[in-house]
């Protein structure tokens, strides 16, 4: 289970909105399973279909956490034109199981946000739970 702020969904539905028809991406960092603050990253691959993270944005946001006592806790990415699952390419890069890979998904019209998380080699269903802005 991952909690997130609402003001925090909102602006990566901006994101995901405002870079079409590109994928847009980004992390969640925070403690406990509860983000506390977003960074919207650079899809250095500008697809509709595939993101990768810039290696420098990267660094930057870890470093920051860090240095405000937090972890990433998720990364998420959207799909312009699919539901919000795993690809088979989001299942081959998602390597770490001690983060949520959240997508959100613009294909209905309607945001649509999931979570997975990995284990035992495979991606599962997690919760999210919306909670009050900062």
């Amino acid at each position: 289970m991952i909690r997130i702020p609402q003001d925090i969904i909102d602006a990566m539905i901006r994101q995901a909105c405002d870079e079409l028809p590109d994928e847009a991406c980004g992390l969640l960092t925070g403690t406990d399973g509860v983000v506390q603050a977003r960074y919207a990253m650079t899809n250095i691959d500008h697809s509709p279909e595939h993101f990768s993270f810039s290696p420098q944005e990267q660094f930057n946001v870890l470093k920051e956490a860090r240095r405000n006592g937090q972890k990433i806790i998720a990364n998420y990415h959207s799909h312009p034109a699919t539901p919000a699952r795993p690809s088979e390419e989001d299942i081959r890069l998602a390597f770490d199981p001690q983060i949520v890979y959240i997508i959100l998904s613009l294909a209905a019209g309607t945001p649509d946000i999931k979570a997975f998380s990995m284990a035992g080699g495979r991606m599962q269903s997690c919760g999210i739970e919306i909670i009050a802005g900062k």
